[in-house]
């Protein structure tokens, strides 16, 4: 590699600093694409080579620039200090671009799991053997042990991590409307205890038993179809006050993730850019860390309390 040329941002031999952010929603979600497409006047947004659901990196960035920053002005109101962390961490202000990056840099957030009705067990978790081998392609990114035995079922079966979702009189699930035969010689129990430990969030003991349970590994083709077609579609209207009839141009339709859905996304950390500010960039992320809260909101229609997501990081080495 030429003198001239820094790998990933980063100082000639310096380590990045990593970690995994899991986002689990809380409550439906709205990472809107801004573009029409048939009759869904608001899509969410997708990656352009899967149709796989996604929040972009630009968004998840200000979402957490932004709950940090409130984080600050309610502790620390007033200490010239964290607002030099704050420029460090995540860049200078609208204006002051010039003077250098920030030193985080954030990934999309990309599906790891979403939520399908069933016909026991009120719901499923599905995810696809591709969803996984990128999954632990990320993971291999923060030095993590890997997930290990990623079932890959044929078309039209599913592999469960337990017998809670199976039909009573034979080895097979319903999702949605869709019968799958159940393989008998896969099991998901490993991916669904991993994600559950280290993903969905301590204080939601009961989620993570149930994720546990109701975790189903699919076909890459039948995952696909769930992703595509069993998000939630709103219609959304505004009413003539004196009328009480539609107002004209006010009848339009909106696409939400459904709440249980997760999604993951990965944090590297270089050292500091600020001149003056000379930070590894191992407290970079730790800064970053302290910062986090439980629960943040992501996407639009943050008043009708859409975009509600716990979150949990999966630090560098963890289990490795």
């Amino acid at each position: 590699m030429p003198e001239n040329v820094k790998s990933s941002g980063a100082k000639f031999g310096e380590k990045i600093a990593t970690e995994i952010l899991f986002i689990h929603a809380l409550t439906s979600l709205h990472p809107g694409s801004g573009t029409a497409l048939g009759v869904v006047d608001l899509p969410v947004q997708r990656e352009r080579h899967t149709q796989w659901p996604v929040i972009p990196g630009s968004s998840l960035k200000g979402v957490l620039r932004d709950v940090s920053r409130r984080q600050v002005l309610s502790s620390d109101a007033g200490n010239p200090d964290e607002d030099v962390w704050i420029e460090t961490v995540f860049g200078p202000s609208v204006g002051g671009a010039e003077k250098h990056a920030g030193a985080v840099s954030i990934s999309d957030a990309k599906i790891l799991a979403f939520p399908v009705r069933s016909l026991r067990g009120v719901f499923a978790w599905v995810t696809c053997p591709a969803v996984l081998e990128r999954f632990n392609r990320d993971l291999a990114l923060i030095d993590s042990n890997l997930l290990t035995d990623i079932p890959h079922p044929d078309k039209d079966t599913a592999v469960c991590a337990d017998e809670n979702l199976l039909l009573a009189d034979r080895n097979r699930i319903m999702l949605e409307e869709f019968e799958f035969a159940v393989s008998t010689t896969q099991r998901s129990n490993n991916v669904a205890a991993w994600i559950a430990d280290h993903g969905i969030p301590e204080m939601d003991e009961a989620t993570r038993q149930r994720f546990k349970r109701n975790l189903v590994v699919l076909h890459d083709d039948d995952f696909t179809y769930f992703v595509r077609h069993a998000t939630e579609v709103v219609a959304r209207i505004g009413l003539d006050y004196q009328r009480k009839t539609v107002k004209e141009g006010a009848l339009f339709y909106q696409e939400f993730i459904p709440p249980e859905t997760v999604f993951y996304s990965v944090i590297m950390a270089n050292s500091s850019r600020r001149e003056g500010h000379p930070q590894a960039a191992a407290e970079v992320l730790d800064r970053l860390n302290q910062w986090l809260p439980k629960v943040v909101q992501v996407g639009g229609d943050e008043t009708i309390g859409k975009g509600l997501c716990a979150l949990r990081v999966c630090k560098q080495g963890v289990g490795a």
